[in-house]
């Protein structure tokens, strides 16, 4: 088990972040949060600007406003911060996919096209209002998720480790929903690390549903600490993978 209960990330302000930042150190993840509520109008249309084509589609894909505005302040986020590690035009900054660890297919862990040197690996995730960013010289994943009603508690909760799922219905139903919620963001920050998403399969390892992790092989996890009524977590690759991959 991890013996750090929570990380706090640090707030991030585009108006004053600077124009570089140092790389993150050997296997310690640099964490952001943002809220999508700090953006104005003005800030919002800017980001806009820096988005690539696949995202500017994927953000006029959004019918309600808010969830584009949330979808742009991620990405502009995501683009800035990587800019700045980078020492590039945030707007500049290319994407690819790695393949996938289940098929090969290129639907993998997202990743800056040309391999920087020294390398450079990120997350994004972001629920509702919040958007939680992670940077690594190694593999890392990050999720973030709102507290969901006790309706899709129970709705979904079928879907964990069978241990997950028993000590989930031993608790008062007022508690369920936060161990929901903190659990759901331990899978999804360890699925987006290793790349294979979802279909990596939610039930595959016991992360524990208690006020720390348990760490799967070859990862180690560690929940965030981020706004009242949000449950976050980021997972790192114990080891860098050699050089060119």
């Amino acid at each position: 088990m991890t013996t750090t209960s929570s990380l706090a990330p640090r707030a991030l302000a585009l108006r004053t972040l600077p124009d570089t930042l140092p790389r993150p150190e050997a296997g310690v993840p640099q964490m952001w949060v943002q809220h999508v509520r700090d953006q104005s109008a003005a800030e919002l249309a800017a980001g806009y600007e820096l988005l690539d084509t696949e995202e500017r589609r994927r953000a006029n894909a959004f019918v309600r406003q808010e969830l584009r505005d949330r979808y742009v302040a991620a990405h502009t986020a995501l683009r800035r911060l990587l800019g700045a590690y980078l020492e590039q035009d945030p707007g500049k900054v290319e994407f690819v996919r790695e393949p996938c660890p289940l098929c090969t297919k290129p639907h993998g862990r997202p990743a800056v096209a040309g391999r920087p040197t020294p390398p450079l690996h990120f997350s994004l995730s972001h629920s509702d209002e919040l958007a939680v960013l992670a940077f690594a010289d190694r593999p890392v994943g990050a999720d973030v998720e709102r507290f969901p009603g006790s309706s899709t508690v129970e709705e979904v909760a079928g879907s964990l480790h069978p241990r997950e799922r028993a000590e989930l219905a031993m608790l008062p139903q007022d508690r369920r929903p936060a161990a929901f919620a903190r659990v759901w963001a331990r899978k999804e920050a360890h699925l987006k690390g290793t790349g294979a998403g979802v279909g990596g399969g939610l039930d595959g390892h016991y992360l524990g549903i208690g006020p720390l992790p348990v760490d799967p092989p070859g990862w180690t996890l560690t929940d965030l600490a981020v706004d009242s009524g949000y449950a976050a977590c980021v997972a790192v690759a114990s080891s860098a993978p050699p050089p060119g991959r």
